[in-house]
């Protein structure tokens, strides 16, 4: 078979290339194959990329350089800000601890001081609530007049409540609670509320133990006007009923109505302005007042001598059981038992004791301001002249002495020497029943 006939068999044959190299004499050809061209540009082109990179890099260097270096600055700067404001929380938190016990302190001593004043009103108080109640007043929201004790702290020395059990209830109010965090996120460190702190919560307790102690001292103010208002009440009417029967008032109770005549001096401020004190002033001084009129009034004979007892005749004029004619009798009578004990309508002095004319065996006593009471017609008198009695002593035993025609209490009543119904004094004694024992 020819080459003609393999063209057409096989097709056309790809010519190949052949390198000539020619040196003097020598000859040499290579020839080249698809592959090698191949090669050699892929060798080329890696040489021409890595000859890009490194022009690239030593141009670039610098600026890649200063960048890196720039970052790994403001990297030292963060971990730089962290730390200071790690310290600066630790600093907060440190001095925080070591000053919260210190405002503990201050609170516990204001607590201290608040609770002494408590106590120095205590022992006021007590004084003054016994007068009151000792004087016939009574606190409304109470049967009798309760003592101050009733919500006044109850002590035995300067710190027994705060010392023991009221230091140890607020130190288990302020252990409550989550403690402050030592180590937020770093990221909001500088920036992130503290939670409340023992400290805090001291502010807050004692605020409220604060706010319960004026309460306290409120309800007290509050109760001291009250009797202090019904005090002068009583004084007002018992005065009026001395008044209307021309009994002077005592001396202390005389002072309250004095005018401002005859006084003066350079105007000083006063030494405390205390509201409380003021109130504890003005509830002595109607206390005083009261006490002064009520024991003017209860020296006075405003009582019956014989309660529950028929009156068998009253004051005034009558028809005289002996004469059968007008007679004005000076007292009042009552149907006695005969030996029934008989007993003073007030205390006072014995200024007669004995046998007296028309009043048989009969006890005069000196109540003061003039007055005096007659109790005639007794078998036996038990008292002599001089005695000092009270509402509670026997005086004598009831019969029928003197120009009497039955067994009875010839009960009279004298102002300044002159006979006065004893009913009068009865009916105001009534009147006077909530004021006077």
């Amino acid at each position: 078979m020819n080459s003609g006939q393999q063209h057409r068999v096989f097709g056309r044959r790809a010519q190949e290339h052949i390198l000539i190299l020619a040196s003097g004499d020598k000859v040499r050809h290579m020839t080249i194959r698809p592959w090698m061209a191949a090669v050699a540009f892929c060798f080329l082109g890696v040489f021409s990329i890595g000859y890009l990179l490194a022009t690239s890099y030593l141009v670039l260097r610098d600026d890649l350089i200063g960048a890196t270096m720039a970052r790994q600055a403001r990297m030292q700067h963060d971990y730089e800000d962290r730390i200071a404001a790690l310290r600066a929380q630790v600093d907060r938190i440190t001095s925080r601890q070591l000053l919260d016990q210190q405002v503990v302190e201050d609170k516990v001593d204001k607590l201290m001081e608040q609770q002494m004043a408590l106590t120095s009103r205590h022992g006021k108080l007590d004084n003054l609530l016994d007068r009151a109640e000792s004087s016939g007043l009574r606190d409304k929201d109470s049967t009798p007049a309760s003592p101050v004790q009733s919500y006044a702290p109850a002590i035995k020395d300067k710190r027994a409540s705060l010392d023991h059990s009221g230091i140890e209830a607020i130190e288990k109010q302020l252990a409550s609670g989550a403690p402050a965090d030592a180590t937020p996120d770093n990221t909001t460190l500088a920036y992130v509320p503290a939670t409340e702190t023992v400290g805090d919560r001291a502010d807050r307790i004692f605020s409220k133990v604060t706010l319960s102690l004026k309460d306290v001292e409120q309800d007290q103010r509050s109760r001291i006007e009250q009797l202090t208002s019904d005090a002068g009440n009583a004084a007002n009417a018992i005065e009026s009923v001395l008044t209307r029967f021309k009994i002077p008032m005592p001396e202390a109770a005389a002072k309250q109505d004095e005018d401002d005549g005859a006084v003066g001096g350079p105007f000083v401020e006063p030494e405390s302005n205390d509201d409380f004190n003021n109130s504890l002033i003005a509830l002595d001084d109607a206390l005083t007042r009261l006490e002064a009129v009520r024991n003017t009034a209860e020296s006075l004979p405003f009582r019956s001598p014989a309660i529950g007892k028929e009156m068998t005749s009253p004051f005034g004029n009558r028809r005289d059981p002996f004469l059968g004619r007008l007679a004005l009798h000076s007292g009042v009578d009552f149907r006695f038992s005969p030996g029934e004990k008989i007993r003073p309508t007030a205390p006072g002095k014995v200024i007669s004791a004995g046998w007296t004319g028309g009043y048989g065996n009969m006890v005069e006593i000196a109540h003061g301001n003039g007055i005096s009471t007659r109790y005639g017609h007794m078998s036996q008198v038990l008292v002599k002249t001089g005695d000092t009695v009270d509402r509670s002593d026997v005086i004598g035993l009831a019969g029928s002495t003197g120009r009497s025609t039955g067994t009875h209490l010839h009960y009279e009543v004298r102002q300044n020497g002159h006979a006065v119904d004893p009913v009068y004094f009865m009916n105001a004694g009534l009147k006077l029943a909530t004021y006077i024992k």
